[in-house]
């Protein structure tokens, strides 16, 4: 049975695989692969985990399963998936482990591995550790006497990271005259990026801040954005910032209360760096849910867009293939590779504010020219994910409304990675055609699927 989806290990906590005996079996196999990888750092694995109530549990079984074949593991508790990747690189350790769901509700959880060089893991490894996980012949590699591993924490994790992101911004900027306000989703963020706001000089609102194990995106956050609009326009704020519960992911709001999304947030960054000379290759990489309007707007300004599958980790694999180091995701994972080698909420949050304070310009002024297409996305829930080939009656419905839209707009009908859902994607001019074409396609989907 697959394990490994688009980001990692997810699901329902104490459901299979996120059970503590699967989990324990995921440390094994994993401490496993990562021992028979060449150039190994210190024998350690460093875990952190946004702030689900069953972190506490995922990490327990987690380090159980790694000590018991003899690698030792580096805890440092609530903190951004960017930040684990970081640290794992800059300590020269062989592996990172971040214990986080993301977006989803607070009784699902996952695990994401990173290599040593802060990347995640390319399919063939995690095929082995699932390989592995489902093998009744592991256990006769646990380590024996001394040879066991041990348990370290380290306390000084989000004081690293912060200086960091600090570290980024030109010598002498500030952000002081901004207001801000931040919307932390009660998740791994809920120190990180107000520390760093306040320490830049910058008057900070912050919101969804306490977390208590149960609140991590409970109607707030980049994915449930209204709560940090009301707030920009009742504090008068400069720009809000939305973090998902692993803050890997940004969603922005302008002085208007506008929603700027993640193709937005590329598209002013691109054209900023393409101009400094920044750019590799004056290309861009994303995925393909891409709004078309944000390609175009590449297109006027010389950069070209490449596209790849649904998920921030295909993204990076072509940006490293193929040389690039700015790329992206719709739904706010950024990735700026000469900073970090994953989405990066917190950076992303900076360098945005500090284009706004080399410009001089509010963040309305500078996604002003970036116009997106209409563009809806239909989750279809069902109980279990199939191929769409193998349903004629779909296959027509969208081939019906691709000859509907008349190549002035696109259809992307998809598994979730993460999710058992199918996503129904469409983008056009016409928005009242593009509503009734999703939902068209999404009942065909209910009828068939369900």
């Amino acid at each position: 049975m697959r394990l490994f989806g688009t980001d990692g290990i997810r699901g329902a906590v104490n459901k299979h695989p996120m059970t503590p005996e699967t989990v324990l079996k995921v440390g094994m196999a994993a401490a496993q692969v990562l021992r028979r990888q060449k150039g190994r750092g210190r024998n350690m694995v460093l875990i952190g985990k946004d702030t689900r109530l069953s972190g506490y549990m995922i990490e327990s079984a987690l380090t159980s399963g790694i000590c018991s074949m003899g690698m030792n593991v580096t805890l440092v508790g609530p903190l951004p998936t960017p930040g684990i990747a970081f640290l794992t690189r800059t300590l020269r350790l062989d592996a990172g482990i971040v214990i986080s769901a993301s977006h989803n509700p607070f009784d699902d959880n996952g695990i994401k591995i990173f290599s040593a060089e802060g990347f995640k893991l390319p399919d063939e490894l995690e095929r082995e550790i699932e390989s592995l996980v489902h093998d009744d012949g592991l256990s006769r590699h646990r380590a024996k006497g001394v040879g066991v591993g041990k348990a370290y924490r380290l306390d000084d994790a989000t004081g690293r990271y912060i200086e960091y992101i600090k570290s980024i911004l030109p010598k002498g900027m500030t952000f002081e005259g901004l207001k801000i306000v931040i919307d932390s989703a009660n998740g791994a963020a809920y120190k990180t990026t107000p520390w760093v706001l306040r320490e830049l000089g910058a008057e900070v609102v912050s919101l969804n801040d306490r977390p208590d194990g149960r609140n991590i995106n409970v109607e707030c956050g980049s994915v449930h954005a209204e709560g940090l609009q009301k707030a920009v326009k009742l504090h008068k704020a400069d720009i809000g910032i939305a973090h998902d519960g692993d803050a890997d992911r940004t969603i922005l709001c302008d002085e208007k209360g506008h929603i700027i999304d993640g193709d937005q947030v590329m598209g002013m960054c691109a054209v900023d760096m393409k101009k400094g000379g920044f750019l590799k290759k004056d290309t861009v990489v994303t995925t393909v849910m891409s709004n078309l309007g944000f390609e175009k707007y590449l297109e006027k300004h010389g950069i070209r867009l490449i596209r790849t599958r649904v998920g921030d980790k295909f993204v990076v694999e072509k940006m490293r293939e193929g040389g690039y180091n700015f790329g992206g995701e719709q739904s706010g994972h950024i990735i700026f590779l000469d900073h970090n080698t994953t989405g990066d909420g917190p950076i992303t949050a900076v360098r945005v504010l500090s284009l706004m304070q080399k410009k001089g310009a509010t963040l309305s002024k500078l996604t002003s020219e970036i116009k997106l297409f209409p563009q809806i996305l239909v989750n279809v829930v069902v109980e279990h994910k199939q191929d769409i080939r193998a349903f004629p009656e779909i296959e027509q419905a969208i081939k019906r409304s691709e000859k509907q839209l008349s190549g002035r707009g696109r259809i992307l009908v998809r598994p979730s990675g993460t999710e058992p859902k199918i996503r129904v994607m469409v983008e056009g001019e016409d928005a009242v055609m593009i509503n009734q074409i999703g939902e068209e396609i999404s009942e065909v989907i209910r009828e068939k699927m369900t």
